[in-house]
């Protein structure tokens, strides 16, 4: 959700901070703040709305200091004002604190600090930290304040503090969201995405839950909620700075779609032998009777993840031939989940922190399940956790309607269900070779099936003004519906659902009129001819479609309207494949109509990139 950025060292403090809140505005952009550390005592700047409001405060109003942190907001509790933006302070001004996640108990808190005549300025939960931290400081330092401060406290959270009390240090603390500290030369950063500092340094160190780094300019020491040291191990990430950038795109969206030829490519190097008509996993760390004795698999993920864990369900039970489950991670663990004797639990998260996603990954291992986490950030709590990982390697993600990562999610599982497959014999090599060549050309078909953007936004300018939209899709694309209604909603604000096609008679027909338009995914497989028959039926109702075919394939031509509807061919390729091909058309007419529309592409109202809180 919100984004946290902290830094020491010799630099100018405020154009880091602002560079790296920059980077992770995507995180959530109600609001805005910096706090710098004077020897006077704490300079503070904040607005509400989006991060240049900010920017203009402080070019009215300049602010510097030695070292400072920042913050911007995905509101959780108290309305998106400057008054409630971050950081926030205690009585004396002299504590600050950022904050990313929820303080369950924050109302029980704020009354006994009440009682206790504290003075409470905002309506948010994380101004009570700061009163907390500065009920209990001594002369032992601030990080025992902080110490003692978390004994009260209740809740998944980030949170990095300052005091004047103790100079020259910065607290930070995790139990969930995540937090990185950056290791650079003579200098130190804290952030909650790496994208903040990864300009600075390609050195990080992610702290795990209930533990918290002590930063000084000096160095950085790492306990436990305790005090207990705890031992980390720095990791180099090899992310390109400038991927983070938007290269000349309008929009980061615009710039990941077209830069997923490359993401599959990069996800696809490495693990696989053409020759030999093999996959290889470098990471996955499970031994290969874990796979022969396979009962069941289950998939866990939220959002455009959970869409990809439905074509996994396709994939892994078409190739390794073993019964799949999929779930929410948001219902997994709510409902007393049972767990087969011979059971792999697979999540399936972008940034390796959405809260819902590692709450179900710990209670499918606590109940004994193997687990797999297919993730696209290195040392992220997902692949920490997991007992082991299929890294995608999309590179940074931006804009928070995920394209480029989803489909790195379909070539990962595309490996995974292969990987499975050969380890249990249900797949000779030959067949896996041939698996192997389909799956090395996709980078090029993704980039034939992007030469689509122009007729897209053809399509965007005839429907762009409606206001509901209906996605029909059968078998392995039927997920693929529902991921196209999902980025309709998501960047364009227009309301669209997403079905299988066969599923349409048995209510939303009832929908259809001349004035909701039909998207209809219908490569040539071997059910084209039941969507022909959804069509048709969409057509008697006045609907006008735009139908996804196969290139080369003309039959959907002579049941559509040249006047009304609209024809997308994609490039050819197999049955399973496809879901990756057939999600740029929509990816690429949810950008268009967005775009037409007016909105915020890659910062819609209401949405975070990583949801790390419940």
């Amino acid at each position: 959700m919100c984004g946290i950025i902290g830094y020491i060292g010799s630099k100018p403090v405020v154009p880091v901070l602002i560079e790296g809140l920059r980077r992770m505005e995507y995180r959530g952009y109600d609001s805005a703040g910096i706090a710098l550390v004077t020897p006077e005592g704490i300079s503070l700047r904040r607005s509400a709305g989006k991060l240049a409001n900010l920017e203009n405060a402080i070019r009215v109003d300049p602010v510097d200091g030695v070292y400072g942190v920042g913050h911007t907001r995905w509101a959780t509790h108290g309305r998106p004002t400057e008054e409630n933006a971050h950081p926030h302070r205690d009585c004396t001004g002299r504590i600050v604190v950022v904050h990313n996640g929820i303080i369950e108990n924050y109302l029980e808190l704020k009354r006994e600090l009440q009682t206790q005549g504290h003075e409470f300025r905002t309506e948010t939960d994380t101004e009570i930290v700061a009163h907390l931290v500065e009920r209990e400081m001594r002369d032992d330092g601030l990080e025992s304040a902080v110490r003692r401060a978390l004994l009260y406290m209740r809740g998944m959270f980030a949170i990095v503090l300052v005091s004047v009390e103790d100079p020259e240090k910065i607290v930070a603390v995790r139990n969930g969201p995540p937090i990185v500290i950056g290791l650079g030369k003579d200098e130190f950063f804290v952030a909650s995405d790496i994208t903040a500092i990864l300009s600075h340094t390609r050195d990080m160190i992610f702290l795990g839950d209930e533990e918290m780094a002590i930063i000084t300019r000096s160095g950085v020491k790492f306990t436990d909620y305790s005090g207990r040291a705890v031992s980390k191990t720095t990791q180099r990430v090899l992310w390109d700075p400038i991927a983070a950038e938007k290269g000349g795109h309008k929009h980061f969206m615009l710039k990941e779609i077209l830069e997923q030829p490359t993401a599959a490519r990069d996800t696809i190097l490495g693990r696989v032998s053409l020759e030999r008509g093999e996959i290889f996993l470098e990471d996955l760390n499970i031994p290969a009777d874990t796979f022969t004795s396979l009962q069941k698999v289950t998939i866990i993920a939220c959002g455009t993840s959970w869409h990809a864990a439905l074509v996994g369900k396709y994939l892994i039970e078409a190739l390794a031939h073993v019964p799949v489950e999929v779930d929410y991670g948001s219902e997994y663990r709510y409902r007393n989940p049972i767990i087969a004797d011979h059971e792999i639990a697979i999540v399936i998260t972008q940034s390796g922190e959405t809260a819902d996603t590692l709450a179900a990954l710990r209670e499918a291992k606590r109940k004994g399940a193997k687990s797999i986490a297919i993730c696209n950030v290195v040392g992220s709590m997902a692949t920490r956790e997991a007992d082991g990982t299929v890294y995608t390697h999309a590179g940074p993600e931006i804009g928070v309607a995920s394209t480029k990562a989803f489909t790195s999610q379909l070539v990962a599982l595309q490996l995974l269900a292969l990987y499975m497959a050969q380890v249990r014999g249900t797949l000779p090599p030959a067949d896996i070779r041939r698996h192997i060549e389909e799956l090395l050309q996709m980078p090029q078909i993704i980039e034939e099936a992007i030469k689509a953007s122009a007729q897209t936004e053809k399509i965007a300018e005839r429907f762009y003004n409606r206001t509901d939209f209906l996605y029909l899709g059968r078998g392995i694309n039927y997920p693929i519906a529902l991921e196209g209604a999902l980025k309709l909603k998501e960047i364009s604000y227009i309301h669209a659902e997403g079905y299988p096609a066969g599923e349409m008679k048995h209510g939303p027909i009832a929908l259809i009129d001349e004035k909701m338009p039909v998207v209809a995914i219908a490569p040539n497989d071997h059910v084209f001819e039941k969507m022909i028959g959804n069509v048709q039926e969409a057509k008697a109702r006045g609907a006008s479609v735009i139908a996804i075919t196969t290139e080369g394939d003309t039959r959907m031509t002579g049941v559509l309207d040249a006047n009304a509807d609209f024809i997308l061919p994609m490039p050819a390729t197999t049955a399973m494949l496809t879901p990756i091909v057939m999600t740029i058309p929509m990816q690429l007419l949810a950008y268009h109509i967005a775009v037409r529309r007016g909105c915020d592409v890659d910062q819609p109202r209401n949405l975070a990139k990583s949801v790390t809180v419940e």
